[in-house]
């Protein structure tokens, strides 16, 4: 026998039934999804082509939306749609890594299951609901709140300036309702369950043997979880994070119930007047010709790509930190 007859041998296994058909399960849904999400797309664009077609690039620029004159755009919505998004993430963000963190590394026992079952349960509050509390509990009691800014704040941070044409400040309460600032906090009330469950998914898997390793060498519970369960869960933080942006971003319900429509671009956040690309098409789908229901498919074509732009970005970073690989 010589060296070149031997060969190392092969350490393939054939597949169980259990295994296959798994794998067989697995790749059926994922290409299911795919193909769902082109499906969509495709629709979007096949019925969205004739306004895409008439608006040309100023379909993005044009803050007007009267496809009856051929003069509309998603300049204005779209705007709407991102400042309601930021308000709703300045919101929800601290208030579910804080809610994370106290459901995981500070309470025990019963008391932790409750809060995890009613943090689910949150979870599953219709959109109406937050609108209908959103519109008669908080928009009154939030308006002194906003004025408050608008009055010592708001020559500091001129997006939270409420004036008038002229530049004149406005204190009166119907100046302040219907905001965007209202629209956001709801907003961010809403998606603060989701985004809890999956941080406090990623702070309870942070290795024990580390946590006890910290606490051994001298750490506070504060200098443990900063040093261990933040870095390790570091991942699931910013997916949840974009997670609930591309539920901010889609939300209509809540959101029609409380903005005041309006096409022109609102910088004065806390100003009466808003509107999203979600909430346009709600409210003209109804009453829409035919090339206006083009144009609203237009609108939520662009809406489609954005929120798939942002999950694919999220699933970039995600991957570069992945919880636990850069803890100290």
């Amino acid at each position: 026998m010589t060296a070149a007859d031997i060969r190392p041998r092969s350490l393939r296994t054939r597949p169980s039934f259990a295994d296959a058909v798994f794998r067989r399960t697995a790749f059926s849904a994922g290409g299911i999804t795919v193909a769902i999400m082109l499906a969509v797309g495709i629709f979007l664009s096949i019925n969205g082509g004739q306004a895409l077609g008439v608006a040309g690039p100023s379909f993005l620029v044009e803050q007007e939306w009267s496809p009856e004159t051929k003069h509309f755009g998603i300049a204005a919505v779209l705007f709407g749609t991102v400042t309601i998004a930021a308000v709703a993430m300045c919101v929800s963000v601290p208030l579910a890594l804080g809610t994370s963190l106290l459901i995981s590394e500070i309470t025990r026992g019963r008391l932790r299951g409750f809060l995890v079952a009613m943090v689910d349960l949150m979870a599953a509050v219709p959109s109406v609901v937050f609108g209908l509390w959103g519109v008669f509990f908080l928009q009154d009691n939030i308006i002194p709140v906003s004025r408050w800014l608008s009055t010592y704040v708001g020559w500091a941070i001129p997006f939270l300036r409420v004036t008038d044409a002229q530049g004149h400040p406005l204190t009166d309460d119907s100046a302040f309702t219907s905001a965007a600032f209202i629209a956001g906090i709801v907003v961010g009330l809403m998606i603060v369950p989701t985004q809890t469950s999956v941080m406090r998914e990623a702070f309870s898997q942070a290795p024990v043997g580390e946590r006890e390793g910290a606490l051994a060498l001298g750490a506070s519970r504060w200098g443990m979880i900063r040093t261990v369960v933040l870095p390790f869960g570091r991942g699931g933080i910013i997916g949840a994070t974009m997670l609930g942006l591309g539920r901010g971003l889609g939300e209509t319900i809540a959101v029609y119930m409380i903005i005041s429509p309006i096409f022109t671009l609102n910088w004065q956040l806390l100003k009466t007047g808003s509107n999203s690309v979600s909430a346009l098409i709600a409210l003209r789908y109804g009453e829409s010709s035919q090339f206006g229901l083009s144009a609203l498919m237009a609108a939520g074509l662009a809406l489609f790509l954005i929120t798939l732009v942002i999950n694919f970005g999220a699933s970039i970073v995600v991957a570069r930190s992945r919880s636990g690989a850069q803890t100290n």
